[in-house]
């Protein structure tokens, strides 16, 4: 399709690209000390915080995937959203005060306080592990709609984009997250706002009539309330969001590490709770998309390859309606909008995981006392070491078909148990090191099991996880706090006996 993506998209696109890594670059003085680098030196807004974290919340799985899993199914995806609100309300009156005075940087840190140098590797390699995954498969999924308007491989614009996203990080650092984050944010409202313009203007009817085929198809469901966790029930998707989003506010690095990055405990309570309320239109918007795309294709039947009209092929719609449908250089734009969305999630968790690297390896076991040039020194060769990972990671996922499902999948497996552990550290004052390291043994023992105990042959049928794939992270946190809580009980009660 490249005859759709004219020169004045191209140089869009190419423009916005350029202007967000020169704008990374700009500051490079600013971060060059280890504490501007990591956490800003503690200096930023609220609101551009709270943009920030948006940003990497949206990412391009909530720009395409949202739409594709509403033009394949129902909007049940927007349950995950309605979750939001609880985990702000647990991170502003737990995790970001505890953040903001027990620890330094590192999100894992509060663990090895509660629990010994074990558990902060624990929960480190469990988010570097999540943080590879999620890179891979935003990257990915840009190249899905380029490929589609221009006919460039999908490796090349992987391996592009990851340079890009890689360069500004590792000169900008936090700083250069964020307000980098802050354009984009808005660059992706823009674009999403005029692709529901142009869908109602070719659709019939336009808003009413997309309402009124939508119900009639069951498309704005949020998917069946009966009680059953074999099946992607709306139970199965709130359980899932609970869990999610506790391990995004409460122990992920992407969000923690912003927290301290703010003025104040106020602030980043503030950057919170405009993050997790401005998500909700902003999936619902996306999901519209999505509702609105399937109605368009039933109207214009004639405008889809058969190729596409085949089930599942949601996460590729919306790429060909921007390819055949926008006009030159909207199209450009909507492309940068998407490049905005993928970049605001990328660059957050190359800044993370280097950070980690340093806090959780580097200084932990070689040299505590590092001083801060060799310190910025290794920062910058970790974000490009870990964009070079994160980059290959794409380049493995060209061949994954439903990107949410995958991305959730993947997200339960590295972090179902981290949430879990934080937790039993938090609410369980009497579990020790012990009784925590039973309980994640036991959890990855479970997540093992709820993972690959799928399809067996005949004789283990009996063995097989009855649950549907979503239920990973909830069995994996659920059995660590059932274990340890056990545990803990039965200490408490020998040491009385004693």
């Amino acid at each position: 399709m490249e005859n759709h993506f004219f020169l004045a998209d191209k140089l869009i696109l190419a423009g916005y690209f350029l202007g967000m890594i020169a704008l990374g670059a700009c500051f490079r003085k600013r971060s060059g000390t280890p504490e501007g680098f990591m956490i800003a030196s503690g200096r930023l807004p609220g609101w551009a915080v709270g943009l920030s974290i948006l940003g990497t919340f949206v990412s391009s799985v909530t720009f395409l995937a949202y739409p594709g899993q509403a033009y394949n199914t129902n909007w049940d995806a927007f349950v995950f959203s309605l979750t939001l609100p609880a985990a702000a309300l647990a991170a502003t009156l737990f995790f970001i005060p505890l953040y903001r005075t027990r620890v330094n940087v590192s999100a894992y840190e509060y663990m090895e306080q509660r629990f010994g140098t074990w558990a902060r590797i624990y929960g480190s390699l469990g988010f570097m592990f999540g943080s590879l995954a999620r890179i891979g498969m935003i990257l990915f999924l840009v190249s899905l709609v380029l490929h589609s308007l221009t006919g460039w491989p999908h490796a090349a614009i992987i391996v592009v984009t990851g340079i890009g996203v890689t360069f500004y990080t590792m000169a900008g650092g936090i700083e250069a997250v964020i307000w980098t984050d802050v354009i984009q944010v808005i660059v992706l409202l823009a674009g999403a706002l005029f692709a529901v313009v142009l869908l109602l203007g070719d659709i019939p009817g336009g808003f009413s009539r997309v309402i009124e085929e939508g119900a009639r198809a069951g498309k704005f469901s949020l998917g069946s309330w009966r009680l059953d966790l074999a099946a992607p029930t709306a139970w199965v998707v709130l359980l899932y969001g609970i869990v999610e989003n506790l391990r995004n506010f409460g122990v992920d690095q992407n969000y923690v590490q912003r927290y301290q990055t703010t003025r104040s405990t106020r602030e980043a309570a503030r950057s919170v709770w405009f993050a997790a309320l401005a998500y909700i239109p902003l999936s619902l918007l996306f999901l519209f998309i999505g509702t609105a795309l399937w109605v368009f294709y039933r109207f214009h039947p004639d405008l889809l390859p058969q190729a596409l009209a085949a089930a599942g092929k949601g996460d590729k719609i919306f790429p060909h309606f921007i390819a055949t449908q926008f006009p030159a250089g909207l199209r450009g734009l909507l492309v940068a909008a998407l490049m905005a969305a993928a970049m605001s999630s990328i660059d957050s968790s190359l800044n993370s995981v280097s950070t980690l690297t340093l806090m959780d390896f580097y200084k932990r076991f070689s040299r505590r006392d590092v001083d801060d040039r060799r310190a910025i020194g290794l920062l910058r060769i970790y974000t490009l070491a870990w964009g070079v990972l994160g980059t290959a990671a794409g380049l493995a996922m060209i061949r994954v078909q439903s990107a949410l499902e995958t991305t959730w999948q993947l997200g339960g497996i590295a972090g179902g148990g981290v949430i879990g552990l934080f937790l039993l550290g938090l609410l369980f004052k009497k579990a020790r090191g012990p009784h925590a390291a039973l309980a994640v043994a036991a959890s990855v023992a479970a997540i093992s099991w709820a993972t690959f105990a799928r399809g067996l042959p005949g004789g283990w049928k009996w063995f097989e996880c009855p649950w549907h794939p979503r239920m990973i992270a909830v069995v994996g946190t659920l059995t660590l706090l059932a274990v340890g809580t056990i545990l803990a009980g039965l200490g408490a009660l020998l040491s009385r006996k004693e």
